[in-house]
Formats: structure tokens, C-alpha cells, sequence
């Protein structure tokens, strides 16, 4: 499947577009960084990993549109203290920049430091959308004391945050369900968003999405050819998919993959789980999820 033929996929379901949210804007100097280290991902994962849309932010704004996304975030990252604020300024004002399209959604970040909970609730109170946390890049433990805090404040105003906390592509001291999980079981009403279905802990991480009502996966990434290579979605899990049809959203991890947006759309058609899943994934679930529902 071609890029230009994503359209003819959502028109086909009765959609009026896509809604994906897995999708990467940052400041340039931040954004050559990221794709450098994908550059040399290849001796951490054993496998090359070409950037499909290293282009200028207007081109890339612009293929988005083309395909018939609707919203997108922008999920900036910390990997360390003292970067969130001033990334969270960026994206707010990203956001902002963008406010007559309407598509893109005001995004932040946070890091385990102190006045971590203030930045945040700055963000909230400004209207910022959803919320991106990396525990993998930033090599943190999400049980950290300084944000305690931060997880109780997102329960409680039910703003979704997107956790990187499966060990793909590579694992990290805190990634895997085990330190994520003991979030979740202190902070259960938080509207968790587990990035990549959770790759490749699967069936751990869908657990927790039946466990508690409000933690959904993105779909990024998975079950497209080159995930399949790697760290494959084991078939006897696809019930759980469609018992799961309400939770699971449309991720796509624009512009870093090593393959065409159109290849993420065709993984999820050729499952096989039918019109009213397709639905629910590339557009239903992230509409409901984004109007606070």
C-alpha cells in the first residue's frame, strides 16, 4: 500500500479520517537527535533502521493531512532534568502555531525532578491534550516519589499520557509491566495509553488494559512486517484484540519509521478483524478518548 492510498481505506470504513496518536514533532536540534540515534539502532536491535520521512516540518505536516489525519500529537520526550520545561513551551506553542487546522494537540512531557507537578498542572491549565512519558529514553523508574504526584494529578483530571514502558526495541532498567504495573495499581483510574501494544511484553499489557477500565495500547508499529521480525504479536492473542476493540487506538510513530505510514494502515487491515474494529482503532477510540470520554 502506497501513502496515497491510506484515504481510500477510512473512506471505505465511513470514517471522516484518521485519528493517530503516536506522532512525533520536536524542535530540530532535538528531532536530529532522535533520528541519529535511529541511525545507529542498528547494533542495538540487530536490524537497520531507515527514517521513511526525514524531511522539513511543513512536508511532513503536510503527508499527514494528505493521508486524512485528523489529529495528531506531537509527544516531545525528556531524557533528562531540566528539558521538559522548555520542551512542553515548544509544543504548546507548536500547537499554537497550528490552532486553524485544528489538528494538532497540545502536548507535554515530564521527568522524575522536582517541580515536576507544577509544570504539568501549568500545562492542564493551559489545555494541553495528552501527555508523553518515555521510561525507556529516559531510563527512569516511573515509580519514582517526584511523580507520584504527577500520576495522581493526570488521574485525576483524566488526560491521557502515552508510556513507552514495554522493553522495545531494546529494554531499559525500568521498562516491562513490573514497574509500570505498580503505577497502575497505585494511581488505577489513570488514563494510560501503553505506546507500541506494549512490544514485546503483548500479553502483559493487554492485561492491564482488562484489569482497568481507563489504560488503552496504540497500535504503532505493530504487526507490520518489520515489528513481525523482531518481536512478533503471538496469534493466539487476537481475541483479546477484538474483546479489546474500545481500547485500542491507531499509533504510528510518524515520521520515524523505517517504512511508509501506508504499511502501518495495511498491518491493521490485514488482520482480518473486521470493519467495525478498523472503526473503533483508526478513529472512534482516539475521538472518545480526546473529548474525555
Amino acid at each position: 500500500m502506497e501513502d496515497a492510498e491510506v484515504p481510500a481505506v477510512w473512506q471505505s470504513l465511513g470514517l471522516p479520517g484518521l485519528i493517530d496518536l503516536h506522532v512525533h514533532f520536536m524542535p530540530r536540534n532535538v528531532m536530529d537527535k532522535v533520528w541519529a540515534y535511529f541511525d545507529a539502532a542498528g547494533p542495538l536491535t540487530g536490524v537497520p533502521w531507515p527514517i521513511a520521512y526525514r524531511t522539513e516540518e511543513e512536508d511532513r505536516l503536510a503527508r499527514l493531512r494528505a493521508m486524512g489525519v485528523l489529529a495528531f500529537p506531537s509527544l516531545v520526550y525528556a531524557h533528562k532534568a531540566g528539558m521538559s520545561a522548555w520542551l512542553n513551551a515548544w509544543a504548546a506553542d507548536f500547537a499554537a502555531r497550528h490552532r486553524d487546522t485544528g489538528d494538532v494537540l497540545h502536548t507535554f512531557t515530564f521527568f522524575p525532578e522536582p517541580g515536576a507537578r507544577d509544570y504539568v498542572a501549568e500545562q492542564l491549565a493551559a489545555g494541553a491534550r495528552i501527555g508523553k512519558a518515555h521510561v525507556q529514553v529516559g531510563g527512569y523508574d516511573p515509580r519514582d516519589p517526584l511523580l507520584d504526584d504527577v500520576w495522581g494529578l493526570l488521574a485525576e483530571a483524566g488526560t491521557p499520557v502515552v508510556v513507552h514502558c514495554g522493553s522495545g526495541p531494546a529494554p531499559g532498567e525500568f521498562t516491562g509491566p513490573g514497574p509500570f504495573g505498580e503505577v497502575l495499581r497505585r494511581h488505577p483510574r489513570l488514563t494510560a495509553v501503553i505506546a507500541h501494544l506494549g512490544m514485546p511484553e503483548y500479553e502483559e499489557f493487554l492485561a492491564f488494559a482488562e484489569r482497568y477500565e481507563r489504560v488503552h495500547l496504540d497500535t504503532t508499529m505493530a504487526f507490520t512486517d518489520f515489528a513481525e521480525q523482531a518481536a512478533p504479536f503471538p496469534p493466539v492473542l487476537r481475541p483479546r484484540l477484538l474483546q479489546l476493540e474500545q481500547r485500542i487506538l491507531l499509533g504510528s510513530d510518524f515520521p520515524n519509521t523505517p517504512y511508509r505510514y501506508a504499511h502501518q494502515v495495511e498491518a491493521l487491515v490485514r488482520l482480518g478483524l473486521g470493519e467495525s474494529w478498523l472503526r473503533s482503532v483508526m478513529h472512534d477510540n482516539g475521538a472518545r478518548l480526546l473529548q474525555g470520554d
